[in-house]
């Protein structure tokens, strides 16, 4: 069996870096799908398959599609969050197959953010369409 060394370790953690990289200095557009058991009852398995039929289907390049555990506001699932290279990243809620179409054409190709289907974070709140700022 042969010895890892220090850098064939570094080899390692170099060539997965960018495969689980959320900076902005990432090199393709990584789509984050939450696949915990609230998102998953809330839909995500089909939101995954249309983001991956959607990006098939227009045949975008330099994506990475990527399910993962639970992002952690439950009653908004299914959540996606799209990180765009030198970008911030976005995260998107109650996401359906529909709204993903929307994504993909706005955000993805056009790059204009669908900031209807957005989270936003004030004073240490979360708020979406679904809530308001003073109630």
């Amino acid at each position: 069996m042969k010895k890892i060394t220090l850098e064939d370790l570094e080899k390692i953690k170099d060539r997965n870096f960018q495969k689980v990289n959320q900076g902005k200095d990432r090199q393709d557009i990584r789509i984050v799908v939450g696949m915990g058991t609230c998102g998953i009852a809330a839909g995500a398995v089909q939101v995954y398959e249309t983001f991956e039929a959607e990006i098939e289907n227009q045949g975008l390049k330099d994506i990475t599609l990527v399910k993962t555990g639970c992002i952690g506001v439950c009653r908004l699932e299914p959540i996606v969050e799209i990180i765009k290279p030198g970008e911030e990243k976005v995260t998107y809620v109650k996401v359906t197959p529909n709204k993903v179409r929307n994504i993909i054409e706005q955000h993805i190709i056009n790059g204009k953010v669908v900031e209807e289907f957005t989270i936003h974070i004030i004073e240490n709140r979360i708020l979406n369409d679904f809530t308001r700022i003073d109630g």
